[in-house]
C-alpha cells in the first residue's frame, strides 16, 4: 500500500490587531528555527497622523522569546485597510521584504494617484518578487506562492507545509470573501482564485488575513481549513457557481464605502511601509487627493 505523505507542520502564532481587524502571523519551521512575518501592522492613529510600534514589538518579541531566526517578511498583497509594518521590521532586523511580482500593476496605480515620484519601475521597493507557482524553503519547509488574485490584482497565498495563509481571498467560512471593487479586482477572477485555494488537500490549514464578527458570533477566529471553506462559506460553499458568485459579490460591493484607513494605507504601502519622502524641512507628509476615489 503507498502511503501518503504528510506535508509539514509548520507552528504558527496569530496576532490580532482589533483597530483594523488584521491577522499578523508568525510562521516558524519547528526542525530549525526558521521564521517568516506574514502581514505585519504599523499602528497608524488617523485623527493624530501618527504611527507607532506596538503591534511590530509584540511579533518581535516572540520572535525573540522563541530564538527564531527571522529570515522573511511576506505580504499577501498592498493592504486598504492598515499601513504595512514590513519595512520596520526589515530596518530593525535585515529581513527582506517578500510580495507578489504583480504587486507593479497596484504600484503605478497608486502611484500616479499620489505622484509618488519615487515609487518607479527602477526603485527597489521590495527585496523579492515572487511569480505564480514560485519556492523557496523556510529552514526545512517548502514555501508555494499561489497568485491569487481578485481582490486586487497583486494578491499572493503562500502555501507553506499544511497551511495556506490566503490575505483577503477567503475570510471565515460564516463571513465569507473579500471585496472585488478596487481598481484591478474582479469577482470571477476571485472566483477562480478561491477555486485553486479549495483544491488544496481537504486537511490543509487555511489562515485568514481578517477576522470580523458576523452575526451570532461573539469570538474572533482565524483559522479554518479547506474542507470547511469548501462545505460552509457562505460565498463560495457547497458548490455555489460561478455565475452566482459574481452576481452576488457585485451587488454586495455596489453599497460598500471605501475603508477608513486606505488613502493613508496605500500611499505607504506600495512603498512597503517607508514612510514617503521627507520634504526639505524634514517633516513627511501624507496626501490626500481630494475625489479621487
Amino acid at each position: 500500500m503507498t502511503q501518503v505523505r504528510q506535508a509539514p507542520r509548520p507552528d504558527v502564532t496569530g496576532f490580532f490587531d482589533p483597530a483594523t481587524h488584521t491577522l499578523t502571523y508568525l510562521v516558524s519551521d519547528p526542525a530549525t528555527g526558521a521564521a517568516a512575518i506574514i502581514d505585519p501592522v504599523l499602528d497608524y492613529d488617523p485623527a493624530a497622523a501618527r504611527t507607532s510600534t506596538g503591534s511590530i514589538e509584540r511579533v518581535l518579541e516572540a520572535v525573540r522569546e522563541r530564538g527564531l531566526t527571522l529570515e522573511r517578511v511576506l505580504e499577501t498583497h498592498a493592504h486598504a485597510d492598515h499601513l504595512t509594518g514590513a519595512d520596520e521590521i526589515r530596518t530593525r532586523t535585515g529581513a527582506p521584504i517578500g510580495i507578489g511580482e504583480k504587486i507593479t500593476r497596484v504600484q503605478k496605480t497608486f502611484g500616479d494617484l499620489f505622484e509618488a515620484t519615487d515609487v518607479t519601475p527602477d526603485a527597489v521597493v521590495f527585496d523579492e518578487t515572487y511569480a505564480d507557482s514560485a519556492r523557496f524553503m523556510l529552514g526545512a519547509i517548502e514555501v508555494e506562492v499561489l497568485h491569487t488574485p481578485g481582490h486586487t490584482p497583486a494578491c499572493v497565498s503562500y502555501r507553506i507545509g499544511d497551511a495556506a495563509f490566503v490575505g483577503d481571498t477567503l475570510f471565515m467560512p460564516d463571513y465569507g470573501t473579500a471585496r472585488c471593487d478596487f481598481p484591478g479586482g474582479d469577482a470571477r477572477t476571485l472566483y477562480r482564485s478561491i477555486q485553486r485555494l479549495l483544491a488544496l488537500p481537504d486537511d490543509t490549514r487555511v489562515f485568514v488575513g481578517h477576522d470580523y464578527l458576523p452575526e451570532g458570533r461573539s469570538e474572533f477566529l482565524w483559522e479554518t481549513t479547506v474542507a470547511a471553506q469548501k462545505a460552509g462559506n457562505i460565498h463560495v460553499g457547497g458548490g455555489r457557481s460561478e455565475d452566482d458568485f459574481v452576481a452576488m459579490r457585485e451587488a454586495r460591493d455596489a453599497t460598500l464605502t471605501a475603508p477608513q484607513l486606505i488613502l493613508p494605507a496605500l500611499q505607504v504601502n506600495i512603498r512597503a511601509g517607508a514612510l514617503p519622502p521627507a520634504e526639505a524641512s524634514g517633516q513627511r507628509f501624507l496626501k490626500l487627493p481630494l475625489n479621487a476615489i
